[in-house]
């Protein structure tokens, strides 16, 4: 997917610019969901945090915008 991105980009960057958007959204759609799975199963944000590899208040700002879904 990159390697047709990058093409794209550079033979039609307007396609893969709004290519570049509908992934984003893809991406943080699926990802508010997981986050709430995880909510819902009540893992804590430390859990979160380790498995991701970032810090614990990272971990919890996606849990609790995930929690608005």
């Amino acid at each position: 997917m990159t390697e047709r991105l990058t093409a794209t980009a550079a033979n039609a960057p307007l396609a893969a610019l709004r290519a570049a958007g509908v992934l984003e959204r893809i991406a943080a759609r699926v990802g508010r969901n997981a986050a709430g799975a995880l909510c819902d199963e009540g893992i804590s944000a430390e859990a979160v945090a380790t498995a991701l590899g970032t810090t614990r208040s990272k971990a919890q700002i996606l849990l609790l915008t995930a929690q608005d879904r």
